[in-house]
């Protein structure tokens, strides 16, 4: 279902809902049960709004994750394609859960001739924070 379809149903159901409840009422059916499938419509709407946001959001993610390759495979000299954005593509990875991937770019944009000391200091950060952060699961999961 898109998003003007979802859209639509929920548009529906906010304003027949009222209604059903209403006429739910006078055949003898207690508000209980109106009030808990509304709670459930609600819980569904957000539930999909929820995820289609995640989607949407992991979907940009990986656009600029493309972009960045091509513009780092394009001209791997130069430290300006590393970025997409404003975000570095070993941050980008990072976000991804590609911990090598971001180490081996980190590593190869620290080499280039051009590479602002400060965003290889900010980003061997962000790599060692993420590491920790994994340490610190398997070390919960043992």
């Amino acid at each position: 279902m898109n998003y003007a379809a979802t859209l639509a149903v929920l548009v529906i159901l906010a304003f027949t809902f009222p209604l059903v409840v209403r006429l739910g009422t006078a055949l003898g059916v207690p508000e209980a049960y109106s009030a808990a499938a509304l709670g459930a419509l609600l819980t569904l709407a957000l539930a999909t709004y929820l995820v289609r946001w995640q989607v949407g959001r992991h979907r940009v993610t990986l656009d600029r994750l493309a972009a960045a390759r091509a513009q780092v495979t394009a001209d791997p000299e130069n430290p300006r394609a590393y970025f997409v954005g404003g975000e570095h593509l070993g941050t980008i990875l990072l976000r991804l859960g590609r911990r090598r991937e971001a180490s081996e770019v980190i590593d190869r944009y620290a080499r280039l001739g051009g590479a602002r000391e400060s965003e290889i200091v900010a980003l061997r950060e962000a790599l060692s924070n993420a590491e920790r952060r994994q340490r610190r699961a398997q070390g919960r999961e043992a």
